[in-house]
């Protein structure tokens, strides 16, 4: 990683650091979630339904259940299909009363409210669904490093993995500006077209 790289990396984790919120091992599935991934211990249906309808378009779909229960997460790569359908069935089975296949505001208002009801946890962890900065953020750089961590004690495997990840990212950013910057590349040119074919 070069020096660049982890100064702008260290002030931005450094700069948001804050410690992960303690929450009873028997709490619900959303209140662990909003906890672990959200920094949120105290928060009402409503606010949990609106912040997870990504699109704002007054329910969930099942993409949208899938992204809370962290089933889009890179960290889910893993996870079979039969699982997700699981949650799909589970969720739509507790919530979906006018089968429509998804979750209106007003379904989940009853389900917490009316009938009590709570997010079913699947044994599927938090549910990340941040981006790759944030995920680091919360689930790493919090717990293990703060504001004075210097380079060399970066040497966990996730902080590893984090930096070669940014390298990746920095190596892929370079070539495309070398591409940007030719008049013409050949690479781009199909085939049929090549005198050199």
């Amino acid at each position: 990683m070069t020096c660049a790289a982890f100064a702008a990396v260290a002030i931005a984790h450094g700069g948001a650091h804050q410690k992960p919120l303690q929450v009873d091992p028997d709490a619900d599935w959303a209140t662990r979630h909003m906890a672990e991934e959200h920094h949120i211990g105290n928060f009402d249906p409503t606010s949990f339904f609106t912040l997870h309808d990504y699109d704002d378009n007054g329910f969930w779909d099942k993409s949208e259940i899938l992204k809370t229960y962290g089933m889009t997460d890179p960290s889910a790569k893993d996870t079979p299909q039969e699982k997700k359908d699981e949650i799909i069935r589970e969720i739509m089975k507790l919530m979906d009363t006018n089968n429509n296949g998804i979750v209106e505001k007003e379904e989940w208002t009853a389900f917490t409210q009316e009938r009590k009801g709570t997010l079913p946890d699947f044994q599927t962890g938090p549910g990340h669904h941040w981006d790759m900065e944030m995920e680091y953020e919360i689930h790493h750089w919090e717990k293990y490093h703060d504001e004075n961590t210097k380079e060399e004690d970066l040497i966990h495997p996730e902080d590893i993995e984090h930096f070669r990840l940014h390298d990746e990212m920095e190596d892929e950013a370079e070539r495309v500006a070398k591409l940007d910057k030719m008049s013409i590349v050949e690479q781009n040119i199909p085939a049929k077209f090549r005198k050199d074919v």
